[in-house]
C-alpha cells in the first residue's frame, strides 16, 4: 500500500505538470526553445510561423515580421495563374496561382488548430494557411511543422514541414502545373547585409544584389546561403532538397535591426514540384548561427549527413 501510495503520488505530480504546461502553452502566442546557445520560437497569431531567432552572440531577434508575407515560413505555388480580382484579389497580385502562405494573406494572418510544445527540444504547430493574393481567404489546405534543436549541434536547428491540399479535384486552378516552391521563404532584418554561398571546406562566395523585387539568383553547390552583420555574425540556411537556383536579395534601404521594419533581406531556396489538389508534399531544411567559422563547420557537417535527402511529394 505505501508504494502505491508513492506511485499515485508521483503521478498526480506528473500529470499536474503536464496539465500546467498544456495551460501554459495555450495561453502563449510566442513558444519558445532556447538550449542556452540558439532561441526560436514560433508564433501563433502569425499562424505559427517562426518569428523569432536569436543567438548567444547575437541576442536580439533578426526574423523580420513587418507583414503575413516575411517571417520565415512555408509558402507553395500551384495551378493555374488567374485573375481574380473581381473577388476581391489584391491588385499588386493578379492575375496569382493557388499560393497558400504559412503566415496568411496579404493583409490577414492565418488561423492556427494546433500549437504546443512537444517536449523540451520539439515545437509543433498545425495551420490552416491563407492564400497570399487576396485579403482573406482560407486555403484548402494544411501546414504542420515540427520544430526542433539538431542533435550534436547545439548552434542548429531543424525543421521539418508538410503541406496537406485539400482542394476539389476540379476546383478553378486546375491540375498540377510544374511550379517552384520556396523550401522555405526567409525574410530576416536589414542589418544582416552579407551575403555569401557556401562552396564547401570553409570557402565562402560573395553574393551580391540590389534592392528588390526583383530578387537576384544564386547557385550555392552545397545547398547553403548564410547572411551576415557587420560584427560577422550571421545566419546559415541550408536545404539540401533545393534543385534550383535560390532568390536572395535585400528590400528597401537602410541597416535595421528592428525586427518589424520594412526594410529587410531575403532568402529562398527553390524546389519545382507538380503540386496537385490533393498533393502531401513534405520536407526538411535547417537554420545554423554563429561566425563564418562555426557556421563553415556546421555545415560541412550537415552536408556529410544529409546532402542526399530529398522531399517527399504523395499524390492519392
Amino acid at each position: 500500500m505505501k508504494h502505491l501510495m508513492h506511485y499515485l503520488l508521483a503521478l498526480c505530480v506528473v500529470m499536474t505538470a503536464c496539465t500546467q504546461a498544456a495551460r501554459l502553452d495555450r495561453n502563449e502566442d510566442l513558444l519558445l526553445l532556447d538550449n542556452k546557445t540558439v532561441k526560436i520560437g514560433i508564433n501563433r497569431p502569425m499562424g505559427a510561423s517562426i518569428t523569432w531567432l536569436s543567438w548567444q552572440d547575437y541576442p536580439k531577434n533578426m526574423v523580420n515580421s513587418s507583414d503575413p508575407g516575411r517571417l520565415i515560413q512555408q509558402s507553395y505555388y500551384a495551378g493555374k495563374r488567374l485573375d481574380r480580382k473581381v473577388d476581391g484579389q489584391s491588385k499588386s497580385w493578379s492575375p496569382w496561382t493557388w499560393n497558400p502562405i504559412q503566415g496568411g494573406g496579404v493583409s490577414s494572418w492565418a488561423r492556427v488548430n494546433v500549437f504546443k510544445r512537444l517536449d523540451d527540444h520539439t515545437l509543433y504547430a498545425e495551420t490552416v494557411p491563407k492564400l497570399w493574393d487576396m485579403p482573406n481567404e482560407e486555403a484548402a489546405a494544411l501546414m504542420r511543422q515540427w520544430t526542433r534543436f539538431e542533435t550534436d549541434m547545439p548552434n542548429g536547428v531543424v525543421v521539418r514541414c508538410e503541406l496537406v491540399c485539400q482542394r476539389s479535384e476540379n476546383d478553378r486552378w486546375g491540375p498540377a502545373v510544374l511550379r517552384p516552391q520556396e523550401v522555405p521563404a526567409c525574410y530576416f532584418t536589414r542589418n544582416f547585409n552579407k551575403v555569401k554561398s557556401y562552396v564547401g571546406n570553409g570557402q565562402w562566395r560573395v553574393e551580391t544584389q540590389p534592392p528588390g523585387p526583383p530578387w537576384g539568383k544564386a547557385y550555392p553547390p552545397r545547398k547553403a546561403m548564410a547572411l551576415f552583420n557587420a560584427e560577422g555574425q550571421g545566419v546559415a540556411v541550408f536545404s539540401p532538397i533545393a534543385t534550383q537556383h535560390w532568390n536572395f536579395g535585400p528590400h528597401a534601404h537602410g541597416l535595421s535591426d528592428d525586427s518589424a521594419a520594412g526594410p529587410c533581406m531575403h532568402v529562398a531556396p527553390i524546389d519545382r514540384v507538380h503540386l496537385g489538389p490533393q498533393s502531401t508534399f513534405r520536407y526538411r531544411y535547417w537554420l545554423v548561427v554563429g561566425d563564418e567559422a562555426t557556421l563553415a563547420k556546421s555545415l560541412d557537417a550537415l552536408w556529410e549527413k544529409y546532402s542526399e535527402e530529398r522531399a517527399e511529394l504523395i499524390d492519392p
